[in-house]
């Protein structure tokens, strides 16, 4: 649900999971076959976990992290992992990234850029996202909705950034 101001859009899990099925009816309708999904860490795991499922291919995993401050809503410096952890010895041949969103597109293209240059068993690569943001400076090969306002997405497993084991146990008196 996006608000009024069309400064925040609010997501339910059965919204995120439509939204992740309606990202691999995309692809699967392009007509392109790929080897291996690479999903970015955290945000393109869940979106990667189910194309995964839903094409039957392998998940690679690569760490990147920008978003360090005033509860993860201020960009900072990008960290980009030096190594993908991937089932299948080196990630190879054609290689369907995936995050959960183009934001100001500076991860995705970083990260482009890195395994272009540092991944030459990458035949081909294409890109998927849930969400670009107008502001994007990223075209991602495959999106579902694309937010002209920019809004902030509260994704609705984010609860967890600020739940602790402490919570946990109190709300399940365990």
């Amino acid at each position: 649900m996006l608000t009024e101001d069309g400064k925040h859009l609010y997501v339910s899990y059965d919204e995120y999971h439509n939204l992740c099925e309606k990202l691999a009816i995309r692809i699967h309708q392009s007509g392109w076959q790929f080897d291996t999904i690479l999903c970015l860490a955290r945000g393109g795991m869940r979106p990667g976990d189910i194309l995964s499922r839903v094409f039957d291919k392998p998940l690679a995993i690569m760490s990147t992290s920008s978003y360090r401050a005033v509860a993860g809503t201020v960009q900072g410096h990008l960290d980009i992992a030096h190594f993908i952890t991937t089932p299948r010895g080196e990630i190879a041949g054609r290689v369907l990234l995936v995050d959960d969103l183009a934001d100001s597109g500076h991860t995705l293209h970083k990260v482009v850029a890195m395994l272009r240059n540092n991944y030459k068993a990458i035949t081909e690569l294409r890109s998927a996202v849930i969400w670009t943001k107008g502001l994007s400076t990223f075209t991602p090969d495959y999106q579902v909705e694309f937010l002209p306002t920019n809004p902030w997405i509260h994704q609705p497993f984010e609860t967890y950034d600020s739940t602790r084991p402490e919570k946990l146990l109190e709300k399940w008196k365990v």
